[in-house]
């Protein structure tokens, strides 16, 4: 009888998927969700800090002595509005932008159309995907990203249980999102667009739609997406091409060779060769690279080990929120900065198509960096809006 009992323990402790996430779920959930933001506020300056670092490295061997103090202060001063919008949008949250959801969907479109309107438009490298007004040249899509979770974790929190009706729920969310996904695609932005379609999608379903539409929308919308750019837009089939091996492409190939370069410990700070070896971009779409040719193994692991801590507060954080909409809301804004990261590591690892996305905070690129900055900013607001009703301040009882 003791034997049988013994070999039955196994199966009943057995622990499901479904139970693994329940015990991960508890043990992230904290009641002060300001303790979880303090720690993920810390994460961004390292990672900022080493960005820079990485920036100030790379424009060491490849500008002019002016264009380097040029870029050092350009790389500066960034960094420094990044940590200031962070700022600001903490004090404001999600609540706070709230009521003027829509006023900002309206012009993320109107700005999604600027991009092929001149005097507005701003082609690069024959993708429109920034707008340049006063002299700031900006890519739209990042911030249409931003309005699109918070109106899509307002409306989840405004329907309530009607959240679940296909027609009058589902649908509509369904139908902006596809249409700012449309927006983006003819950008010639597959990256960015999918991106946007998967950050509003994921927010709709935790915010209680059914799973079985928006699985089916990622994935004939998605899908598609990805076949008919292959199929019909040149610059994507030769991206795809490149990632399956049929074309050979010097970028891809030294990018490899660089992140590989590096073994355990790196080349050493600012001792990095393939920047000036026929490899452009190592300081913004493929900064991977470049910390593991100079940073090496270790370098990597750090980074990765960061984006973890990132993410592992992030999940603690929108658990340990109360109001619904801050925590459909942060998780949608968190969401975005850790996908980014990971279709970046994806790119450079060769595990996805060239891509042209950066890593938030360690990147090369204005727009990137704020609006990275903003969402998290945002998210440590709702922390702190969450805060101060768990511990209100009493002055007149401190008197006492």
């Amino acid at each position: 009888m003791a034997r049988s009992r013994t070999s039955t323990l196994p199966a009943e402790g057995q622990l499901t998927i479904a139970g693994f996430l329940d015990n991960l779920a508890r043990k992230a959930e904290v009641r002060d969700p300001l303790r979880p933001a303090t720690r993920l506020f810390l994460v961004v300056l390292a990672l900022s800090g080493l960005g820079l670092l990485l920036q100030i490295s790379h424009a060491a061997t490849t500008r002019s002595v002016a264009g380097f103090a040029d870029e050092v202060r350009s790389q500066v001063t960034f960094r420094l509005i990044g940590i200031a919008v962070m700022l600001i949008a903490f004090r404001i949250g999600p609540a706070g932008l709230r009521r003027f959801v829509p006023h900002l969907l309206v012009a993320g479109f109107l700005l999604l159309v600027a991009v092929f309107v001149e005097p507005f438009a701003a082609m690069r490298n024959g993708a429109h995907r920034w707008v340049e007004i006063g002299g700031l040249s900006f890519q739209p899509s990042e911030l249409v990203r931003i309005a699109l979770v918070l109106w899509v974790a307002d409306r989840c929190v405004r329907l309530g249980h009607r959240v679940h009706d296909i027609r009058r729920g589902v649908m509509p969310m369904l139908a902006l999102s596809i249409a700012l996904f449309l927006l983006v695609l003819i950008e010639t932005d597959l990256g960015g667009s999918m991106l946007l379609l998967i950050c509003a999608l994921s927010t709709m379903w935790v915010g209680g739609a059914r799973l079985l539409p928006v699985g089916t929308a990622l994935v004939t919308i998605g899908g598609g997406a990805i076949v008919a750019a292959g199929a019909f837009v040149p610059y994507m089939r030769d991206r795809l091409a490149m990632w399956i091996g049929n074309v050979h492409n010097d970028q891809v190939a030294h990018t490899i060779d660089a992140l590989a370069s590096g073994h355990l410990f790196g080349a050493g700070f600012v001792q990095g060769a393939f920047r000036n070896d026929g490899v452009p971009h190592l300081e913004s779409d493929y900064v991977l690279a470049l910390v593991g040719e100079e940073l090496g193994l270790i370098g990597m692991w750090l980074v990765v080990a960061l984006f973890c801590a990132f993410l592992w507060f992030s999940l603690r954080l929108v658990l340990s929120l109360r109001g619904r909409f801050e925590a459909l809301a942060s998780f949608g804004l968190l969401v975005s900065v850790g996908l980014q990261a990971m279709v970046h590591a994806q790119v450079v690892s060769g595990l996805a198509p060239p891509k042209g996305m950066t890593l938030p905070f360690l990147s090369d690129g204005g727009t990137s960096l704020i609006v990275s900055s903003l969402a998290v900013g945002l998210a440590l607001g709702a922390a702190r809006s969450n805060h101060k009703e768990l511990f209100p301040c009493n002055p007149s009882n401190a008197t006492e």
